[in-house]
This record gives C-alpha cells, structure tokens and sequence, in this order.
C-alpha cells in the first residue's frame, strides 16, 4: 500500500499531467486561430480531399467567416438558407451539418436525380439550382443574428436577385422571411410578393432540430416547390 506522502506525490503528478494537456490544447487553438483565414482555407482543402469532419478548434475559428454562394445568371430556383453555420463554414460546403435534412429532401422531393452530398454542391448548377443565404456571417446558431443584420441581409438577397434573375427564391426557413421582408404572418409556401422580380417561396427549415416538420412532411413541402417550378 502506498503510503500517504507517496499518494499525495502521484496526485500532483497527475494534476501536472492535466494542466499540460490543457496548456497543448490551448496552444493548438490559438495557432489555429493565429493563422488566420488561410489556416480555414486550408482546413476547407483537407475536408474535400479526406470527407473529414472538422474539430472542434477548426469550428468556432469558422466563426463571423463566409462562405461562397452556389450562383449562376438565371437559375430555375435560388434556395437561400439563413446564414452557415459553423460546420458549413469550416467546411465550405452549404448545409453541410450532418443532420440537415435539407440534401436529402432535395433528392426525395426530385430536384435532384440522387442524393448529393454537400461538398457536390455545384453539381446543383447544371440541373438550374443553386444556394446562397439571407445572412453571409457564420455563427453557431441564428439565434446569435439581430432583427437588424437580418433585415440588411435581406435587402442583400433582394439585389442579388435583381442582378442573377432567378425564376424563383426559395428561403428555407419562415421565421428569418418573416423577419428578412417584414412580414410577420407570413406563412410556409408561395408568398403573393415577389422578390426583385422573382416568385417566392418560404420552405421549413430543414436542421434536424426542427421537431414541428418531420421528414416526410418536409419533403412534401419540397415537393410541392417542385411542381410549381415546373408547372
């Protein structure tokens, strides 16, 4: 039996062991977040080249960044999500958070002839479909955005539209619409206004935490997107 000098020597040994392990990770954070844009850059390299998930010192350094817009001049449908969160941003990739249901009811919904993953987004393009957001900064959830940023962002998609001439907008999300365009009993579906000259359509948002549209009525609601833009 160890006696009680011994005992006391291994529990400052082991608390030394520990305050190295946070001092490391520390030191791994703050070279990681030193280095700046070009670091996320090349985060965003490895996640195409490896599909891997990015750490957790690798999501919150996404944090504030932007990410590219999937756009092109006349598309048939414009999805605009509410801003990247940071899974997206560390990635590059739109509703890249496993658990977005928002590629899955792309496909079952006959957008698309397969399931895309994320990093295939521009494969979305040629098939006349593309995404950008109401608000470009990433943050870990919407609920870090104002009222204000919000309705900046909107104004922002609203040129947007104006200059690439969509057929239709959809924004995926109806409270950030509400918000966005200052219509506040707008509801899921066609919207009677239009949008730089685009119809407009509000879907649910797709996240996984959203309990009150389970799949199936999710990708209905997708659907039914589809057949206007092709009706």
């Amino acid at each position: 039996m160890s006696s009680p000098a011994e005992a006391r020597r291994a529990k400052r040994d082991l608390s030394g062991f520990h305050r190295q392990q946070q001092l490391a990770r520390l030191r791994l954070f703050q070279g990681f977040v030193g280095a700046g844009r070009s670091s996320l850059r090349a985060v965003r390299r490895k996640s195409i080249a490896d599909n891997s998930r990015p750490a957790p010192e690798q999501l919150l350094a996404a944090r504030d960044t932007t990410i590219p817009d999937v756009v092109a001049p006349g598309l048939r449908v414009l999805f605009s999500g509410i801003n990247p969160g940071l899974y997206s941003a560390a990635t590059g990739y739109h509703f890249a958070r496993p658990g977005n249901r928002f590629w899955p009811a792309l496909h079952a919904s006959g957008f698309t002839p397969r399931l895309l993953r994320p990093a295939e987004q521009r494969e979305l393009l040629p098939l006349g479909l593309g995404i950008t957001n109401v608000v470009a900064r990433a943050t870990a959830n919407a609920a870090e955005l104002t009222p204000a940023e919000i309705r900046d962002g909107g104004a922002a998609l609203a040129a947007k539209v104006a200059r690439l001439r969509p057929h239709w907008v959809a924004v995926v999300g109806i409270t950030v619409y509400r918000t966005a365009f200052g219509r506040p009993g707008a509801q899921t579906g066609r919207q009677e206004e239009t949008l730089a000259g685009a119809r407009v359509w509000v879907l649910p948002n797709p996240s996984g935490l959203n309990a009150l549209w389970t799949t199936p009525k999710l990708i209905e609601a997708f659907r039914d997107l589809r057949l206007h833009v092709e009706g």
